[in-house]
């Protein structure tokens, strides 16, 4: 072969160890020797780096650790300035910190010259920004969502395991659906046995009638928890102590999560009903306006995978496989992929295999 006689494209390499406050940077230009500092999370700093990067005259690449969202506001500028970004792997930086230097200790000063020799091998992958790819709020929506559920079953937990065990433990039977607000409803009408009895049979079901919703023969099921309050065993407080009054609040709050809930559910089928993938992705099994607004706001634009397998590794759905001379183990999921687009997609397929009509009931 005929050596090229095209020199080779000077770049400078910049790797940034990024913290919540104060961010370490370590630079290697094409000639001279590397230079280190560390710089504050200020717009201040940020333009002294925007400065000393163009003043090496070459291309910058400039690569960095996802460290929670801290990196987000940097990254956001330093792509406006017109750098190459590159997201190096917390995974790789880890593995090859214990490889290079033969132990455990970990500092940023180690950190950024790892991921700088990351950077130059090419161990590294193109930065995608959710707020110049608009998915930003998307991603806040979804997590916001995510939030208000987590709550929202913390709260749950909490009726279920404190509260109805104290003062009304007959009434567990009659949650059959966490979507089911007319429960919470009732309770917070209804605290407690005494709240329950001090009405006849048929006052408590005229006043609990609007509550319940509807109802396969309403006053044949408004008469069981009539008769259950008058045989429970809940401790005998007044519907007017102060722990019934907490047990309200609590409620309260139940109601106020799932209303929430529903809203930002409701928001995210009007702001993504015009879009095909969108579309696309709930005629899936299982998949439905919140499965598919996750899914949306982890992958960004689904079309800038160009093979399907490219997807599947993002996802850490691609096989792998343990395998040492004779020895060749069970190929597993390598699960090193997005986390939340694995549990969207296991949601989706769990909700799948219980529906009567569909082909993945028979896989």
């Amino acid at each position: 072969m005929t050596p090229s006689s095209e020199p080779a494209l000077a770049i400078t390499f910049a790797a940034i160890d990024v913290a919540k406050q104060v961010h370490d940077v370590l630079i290697e230009p094409p000639a001279g020797t590397r230079q280190r500092w560390r710089m504050v999370n200020c717009q201040h700093d940020y333009v002294v780096l925007r400065q000393r990067l163009h003043a090496f005259q070459t291309p910058v690449v400039i690569g960095f650790e996802a460290t929670g969202t801290y990196h987000r506001p940097l990254a956001y500028f330093l792509h406006q300035c017109g750098f190459e970004l590159r997201l190096i792997s917390s995974l790789a930086v880890a593995c090859t910190r214990d490889t290079v230097y033969n132990s455990w200790d970990k500092n940023d000063l180690k950190d950024t010259q790892v991921l700088l020799h990351l950077l130059k091998t090419g161990i590294s992958q193109r930065y995608h920004d959710p707020l110049v790819h608009a998915v930003n709020d998307l991603q806040e929506l979804a997590q916001t969502h995510f939030q208000v559920s987590l709550r929202k079953v913390q709260v749950q937990h909490s009726i279920m395991t404190h509260y109805l065990p104290l003062y009304f433990p007959e009434a567990e039977r009659y949650y059959t659906n966490s979507r089911a607000a007319w429960f919470t409803r009732l309770l917070h009408r209804f605290p407690c046995p005494a709240a329950i009895t001090r009405y006849s049979p048929e006052t408590f079901a005229q006043e609990a009638w609007t509550i319940v919703g509807r109802k396969v023969s309403k006053r044949g099921f408004l008469h069981d928890p009539y008769l259950t309050a008058g045989q429970s065993v809940g401790l005998p407080v007044g519907e007017e102590s102060e722990a019934i009054q907490m047990f309200r609040v609590i409620l309260v709050e139940h109601q106020q999560l799932c209303a929430r809930r529903a809203a930002i559910e409701q928001q995210a089928d009007q702001v993504l009903s015009g879009q095909p993938d969108y579309q696309r992705l709930r005629t899936l099994p299982g998949v439905g306006p919140i499965l598919a607004l996750t899914i949306l706001a982890e992958a960004g634009d689904l079309h800038r995978f160009p093979h399907h397998r490219q997807f599947l590794k993002f996802c850490g759905f691609d096989l792998s496989t343990q395998q040492s001379g004779q020895f060749r183990g069970m190929s597993r999921l390598s699960k090193h992929g997005n986390a939340r687009l694995r549990y969207a997609f296991w949601m989706a397929a769990q909700g799948a295999v219980r529906m009567r009509e569909n082909t993945f009931r028979e896989k």
